[in-house]
């Protein structure tokens, strides 16, 4: 996105709830709870507007939308979850993960939800069934959590030589311990260790980087969460400063000069996320829609970013990639 459209993006985004809250509600509002602030989720906001637009819904012509953003801070979700559902609005959206589904999940039982995110809504106690939830809630799952394994395998193809990885999870995430378990299977199969650490604040990242040298990891894995996708360029920009290969789950990663990311499309799941909101406004019912699955998974590499950090990608893996970055 240039640098106007995502200014004039975070603009309504800040400047919207104050609006919404003064209609009369001539016009359907949706309660959208955010995990981030406007600027980190503007290209996923984006992409949730042109579902909604596909649905026929347009931001401030026949829709309000009032935001609440926890700016990272999972904690702060319910709070903001329970001031939606008391403006009694007509649909919540919740997309950006585990976290905000749930939060949302435990604000009301009558007002709808369309959720997007990452791991197994079934598994994490969101909805009952994929086929018809018989619930308030329906939405979007893609594969990244699924797929945390995987990217120890990519980072290990990478480096064959490496007998240890570092791992940074967020503690607070719901879907940490699933993706604990299968980067454990994926490292017994591959004869390697790994070195578990913990980040969930901004300075949790400078402690974690830090630490890489007493380690001696050969590369960083991180794990699936909306906190470390929402910034990819810190820490593109931490991995570039320490020189080190890392790979996450966010295109926006090896985008802003991380070395390399495999995970779901966030494009498709937050634009099919606006397209259900939409359709519920049409008076479609969250119970009869089923749960979605963006099956396609991407990766990334940055083949300049490879070659600063002295590593050679194998052809195998570049023939492998959607996109190499040169």
């Amino acid at each position: 996105m240039r640098r106007r459209e995502v200014l004039a993006l975070v603009g309504y985004a800040l400047a919207a709830p104050q609006a919404s809250l003064a209609q009369t509600r001539a016009r359907p509002v949706i309660g959208y709870l955010g995990p981030e602030s406007p600027l980190p989720f503007a290209s996923r906001l984006k992409a949730f507007r042109e579902g909604l637009a596909e649905s026929g819904y347009v931001e401030g012509r026949n829709v309000e939308i009032a935001y609440r953003w926890a700016e990272g801070r999972y904690n702060r979700l319910p709070t903001l979850a329970a001031e939606l559902a008391s403006q009694n609005v007509d649909v919540i959206a919740a997309p950006g993960g585990a976290p905000v589904a749930l939060a949302a999940k435990s604000a009301t039982v009558t007002i709808p939800i369309v959720f997007e995110m990452g791991g197994d809504p079934v598994a994490l106690g969101v909805v009952d069934s994929l086929s018809h939830s018989r619930s308030n809630l329906t939405g979007i799952s893609s594969l990244s959590v699924e797929v945390s394994g995987k990217r120890l395998e990519f980072v290990h193809e990478l480096l064959p030589n490496a007998a240890a990885f570092a791992v940074i999870v967020n503690p607070t995430s719901p879907t940490v311990s699933s993706q604990l378990r299968d980067l454990s299977t994926a490292a017994n199969a591959l004869g390697v260790r790994l070195h578990v650490l913990n980040a969930s604040t901004e300075a949790d990242f400078d402690t974690a980087f830090a630490a890489l040298p007493h380690l001696e990891a050969g590369g960083i894995v991180f794990t699936s969460d909306p906190y470390f996708a929402n910034r990819s360029q810190q820490l593109a920009a931490l991995t570039e400063r320490h020189s080190v290969p890392a790979i996450t789950q966010s295109r926006d990663f090896p985008m802003a000069g991380g070395l390399m990311s495999y995970g779901g499309d966030f494009t498709q799941s937050h634009r099919r996320a606006g397209l259900y909101v939409g359709r519920i406004l049409n008076g479609e019912k969250a119970s009869d829609l089923p749960v979605q699955l963006v099956t396609k998974v991407e990766l990334f590499i940055n083949l300049k970013t490879a070659g600063s950090l002295g590593v050679t990608v194998p052809p195998a893996l570049m023939s492998s990639a959607d996109m190499v970055i040169e």
